[in-house]
């Protein structure tokens, strides 16, 4: 008998968007890149926001020469670019906590240091050559006779210029401090935009983009989704809900330790298995089905017992040149042959 505790899952957030923004147009989660994503989704009735959707309409991605180009020309807060273009759809941004949100000004705070600082050494070393020139050309004015001057002189401008590449190496220093962190955030926050909060598996953005190019095949896709799940949810509430959909993904992971387990959403799991045959996917699924609708759960608070959790599952063979999506699409018409055939079973494609 399990207990079941508590748990508060996170919300999506701005910096989930802008991180989904830089991948789906296939961009590097550069300074650059960050703060023109930024704009675009912390602005999605903006000028910046409504070219992008235009440009990149009907599957179209960005080049970094358009990012560049539009970045430039088009300044934040502006709420049109050209008026003979026609409108197109907003960008819907996703819903952001308070924390999200305070952590992508944060990390947009960072980009705006970093490129102020980069801007700063940069006329610093302009100014560091201008005045190596100009003292050149003096030096070259100091009479032969006059030695002791010119190596004062000489002094002088060697101090300044030591003085000044100092300056500049530490506020380097400071601003490739500045990018490590900056790329830790980045990295931190890709992560979270692929993970499902509640349960900690992947999330089905993450399921979908899995690599089956490998030689460790076959690949089998499963579709999973517990059974009367809205009664649960119904007679005991959501938060009760969410704690037994974690304790059911904790199942599958174990039972399916070595392949992909994932939220697809809702009170679905999808499962990636490889490198086994297809008896040996299904037996395995078989078995994680059934230790689903074994566990029982006991909720602390009053001691009652939540019996009948089950599971119905569909599973699929990839083919030659189909998708996992492709797969995920076969696998749910054999989930819903498994629920329409009484639920608490799996259903497999045969031949």
């Amino acid at each position: 008998m399990e207990r079941i505790g508590s748990v508060t899952p996170a919300g999506n957030g701005l910096v989930r968007a802008i991180l989904t923004f830089l991948e789906d147009q296939r961009l590097e989660p550069t300074p650059v890149n960050y703060t023109f994503a930024y704009r675009v989704m912390s602005d999605p009735a903006g000028a910046l926001a409504r070219e992008v959707a235009r440009r990149t309409d009907g599957g179209f991605r960005l080049s970094s020469g358009e990012v560049e180009m539009l970045g430039n020309a088009i300044e934040p807060g502006t709420r049109s670019f050209n008026p003979a273009d026609p409108a197109p759809a907003p960008v819907e941004p996703a819903p952001a906590d308070s924390a999200d949100a305070e952590r992508a000004a944060e990390t947009q705070r960072q980009v705006a240091g970093f490129e102020s600082m980069v801007s700063a050494i940069h006329n610093e070393t302009r100014d560091f050559g201008r005045d190596l020139a100009a003292s050149a050309d003096a030096l070259s004015a100091v009479p032969g006779t006059d030695v002791v001057s010119a190596i004062a002189e000489l002094a002088r401008i060697t101090a300044s210029m030591r003085a000044r590449v100092d300056i500049a190496e530490t506020r380097l220093a400071q601003a490739t401090r500045e990018a490590s962190a900056l790329r830790q955030e980045l990295a931190v926050a890709h992560e979270d935009a692929r993970r499902d909060p509640l349960t900690e598996l992947p999330n089905r953005r993450a399921f979908e983009s899995a690599s089956t190019d490998r030689d460790d095949g076959p690949f089998h896709v499963a579709l999973c989704d517990v059974d009367h799940f809205k009664s649960v949810n119904d007679q005991y509430g959501h938060p009760v809900g969410d704690r037994v959909l974690k304790a059911i993904a904790a199942t599958l992971d174990r039972e399916c330790a070595g392949h992909l387990v994932a939220r697809y959403g809702g009170e679905e799991f999808a499962l990636l298995i490889g490198g086994v045959d297809r008896a040996t996917a299904f037996d395995m699924l078989e078995r994680a089905r059934r230790a689903v609708g074994a566990r029982r759960y006991r909720l602390r608070e009053t001691d009652t017992v939540i019996e009948g959790v089950t599971m119905s599952a569909g599973l699929v063979t990839l083919r030659p040149g189909e998708t996992i999506v492709d797969g995920v699409g076969r696998a749910d018409q054999l989930l819903y042959a498994a629920k329409r055939g009484g639920r608490d079973q799996m259903v497999g494609e045969t031949g």
